[in-house]
C-alpha cells in the first residue's frame, strides 16, 4: 500500500480467536508481516490503542480514513450526509485607476470611482449593498465637456433623475435604474448644449458602470469599453458605438448621415457622444450623432474576478483578452486594483497608443486567487484525498510476534 494512492476509505479487518487461537501459525505470519509492511511504507506513528480484551486478541484492524484523522477517533469524523447550506456570492469590491496624457498635448478624459456608493449618497437614496459607481468620460474637441459631466454626474445619474429606492436589487429595481441612466444620459446632453462655458464643438463619450449586489449594470454611449474577467476569460460588457459597427452604420444612413473613411459625416470617429452640439440636429430631431446609451447587464458569481473600465486609447492597442491578462497577470503579483490600472497603462504606451489613456480596474474580492486555472483532470487529481496508512498498533505487534514465539515452541 502505497501513500498517495487513491482510495477514500477502506477497512481491512483481521480476526482471531481469542480462546484457542485457531488461526494457524502461517496465516499469523502473513499478518504480521503485512502489518509491519504497513508501518514502514506510510512512514507515520502507530497507534498506542490496546487490541486485546479479556486476555484475548479480538479485532485487529488497518483502517484508511480520507479524513486523515487519526484511527480511533470517529467522533471525529464529519458526517458527510450533512447538507452545507449555498452561500450566495457577495462581491467585495475594492478599485483603483490610473491615467495618463500619452502623446496628446491636452488631457480630455476625466472619470469616477466610488467604492461605497450608498454611504456617497447618504440619505438622498436608498439603494441594495453593496453599491458602487465608476464612471469614464472621454472628452474630445477640448476638455469641456468631459469635465463639465465629471462634476456633475452624481446630479444627472441620481438626484434628478427620480433614481429608484429599494432595499433588494430585484428586476423592477433594475429596470427602474436603466430608466434612470438614460434619463441622466439624456438630461446632460441637453444640459451641454445650454452650458455656455462649454464649446459647441466640444463634446465626450461616456461609460458608467453600476454595482448593486451582485448586479452589474454598464451603460455605454460611445467609444469607451467595459470587460468584465470572468475566470480568466474576457467578457465584454459594451460594444463601441464607432462608423465600423455595422448596426450603427445603418443608423446614421437611416436619420441622414454618412460615413467618410470611417468617420461619422467626415469629422468624427464615435457615433454616440454627449455634446458635440455643432453637429446635432435640432432638438426632439433624430440625428446620426446621439446621446442615448446601450446597456447590459450580468450577474456576479465567485468566477467573476474583476471588471476593466478604459477609454479608446487602450482598445485601440489591444484586444479585451490581452487588457485581461495584463491586468491579471499583475493582481496575481500585487493584488493591487491601483497598480493594475497602471500596469494597463503602461502595456498601452509600450505598445504606442497615441491617445489619452485612463483606466478604473475594479475588483470583486477581497482575497481572489489569480493564478491561472489548471487543467480539469488535474484538478480532479488535487482534489482527491491523500491516503492515509493506518497501522496495527505496537503493542499488537508485540503480541502476534508472542504469539509465534509461542506456538514455535509447542
Amino acid at each position: 500500500m502505497v501513500a498517495g494512492a487513491e482510495v477514500c476509505h477502506q477497512s481491512i479487518p483481521v480476526v482471531l480467536d481469542a480462546g484457542p487461537y485457531r488461526c494457524g501459525i502461517q496465516k499469523i505470519e502473513e499478518i504480521a508481516v503485512t502489518a509491519a509492511a504497513a508501518v514502514a511504507v506510510a512512514g507515520v506513528p502507530t497507534s498506542p490503542s490496546p487490541v486485546f480484551r479479556g486476555g484475548g486478541l479480538e479485532v485487529v484492524a488497518v483502517d484508511v480514513s480520507r479524513s486523515g484523522l487519526d484511527v480511533g477517533s470517529p467522533d471525529a469524523i464529519p458526517d458527510a450526509t450533512l447538507d452545507k447550506p449555498v452561500l450566495q456570492f457577495v462581491p467585495v469590491i475594492r478599485s483603483g485607476s490610473f491615467s495618463d496624457i500619452g502623446c496628446r498635448s491636452i488631457m480630455e478624459d476625466e472619470h469616477i470611482c466610488i467604492d461605497d456608493l450608498s454611504s456617497h449618497l447618504g440619505s438622498m437614496v436608498r439603494c441594495p449593498k453593496p453599491s458602487a459607481f465608476y464612471g469614464v468620460f472621454d472628452g474630445h474637441g477640448g476638455p469641456e465637456a468631459a469635465s463639465y459631466l465629471r462634476e456633475h454626474a452624481m446630479r444627472f445619474f441620481f438626484e434628478d433623475s427620480s433614481f429608484p429606492q429599494a432595499n433588494e436589487a430585484d428586476d423592477v429595481f433594475l429596470e427602474g435604474v436603466e430608466s434612470s441612466m438614460r434619463k441622466g444620459f439624456l438630461d446632460a446632453d441637453l444640459a451641454l448644449a445650454d452650458e455656455c462655458t462649454v464649446s459647441t464643438s466640444s463634446g465626450s463619450t461616456v461609460l458608467t458602470a453600476l454595482v448593486f449586489g451582485r448586479h452589474l449594470l454598464v451603460a455605454n454611449a460611445g467609444d469607451c469599453r467595459a470587460v468584465l474577467c470572468r475566470k480568466g476569460e474576457a467578457v465584454e460588457m459594451s460594444r463601441d458605438h464607432r462608423p465600423g459597427y455595422e448596426a450603427e452604420r445603418e443608423r446614421v444612413m437611416v436619420t441622414g448621415g454618412f460615413i467618410d473613411d470611417g468617420y461619422l459625416n467626415g469629422v468624427l470617429s464615435v457615433t454616440r457622444a454627449l455634446g458635440d452640439w455643432d453637429m446635432k440636429f435640432p432638438m426632439g430631431s433624430p440625428s446620426p450623432l446621439i446621446a442615448e446609451p446601450e446597456f447590459q447587464q450580468a450577474v456576479l458569481t465567485e468566477d467573476d474576478e474583476f471588471l476593466i473600465i478604459g477609454c479608446d486609447g487602450i482598445w485601440d492597442v489591444m484586444s479585451s483578452q490581452h487588457a485581461v491578462g495584463v491586468v491579471r497577470r499583475g493582481l496575481r503579483r500585487h493584488d493591487n486594483p491601483e497598480q493594475g490600472a497602471r500596469d494597463l497603462v503602461m502595456e498601452a504606451l509600450r505598445l504606442k497608443t497615441i491617445d489619452n489613456l485612463t483606466v478604473i480596474v475594479v475588483c470583486f474580492s477581497s482575497d481572489r486567487d489569480y493564478s491561472t486555472p489548471q487543467p480539469q483532470h488535474q484538478q480532479t487529481q488535487q482534489q482527491r484525498p491523500r491516503l492515509r496508512c493506518c497501522s496495527l498498533s505496537a503493542e499488537a505487534l508485540c503480541n502476534l510476534k508472542s504469539l509465534l514465539e509461542e506456538n514455535a515452541r509447542d
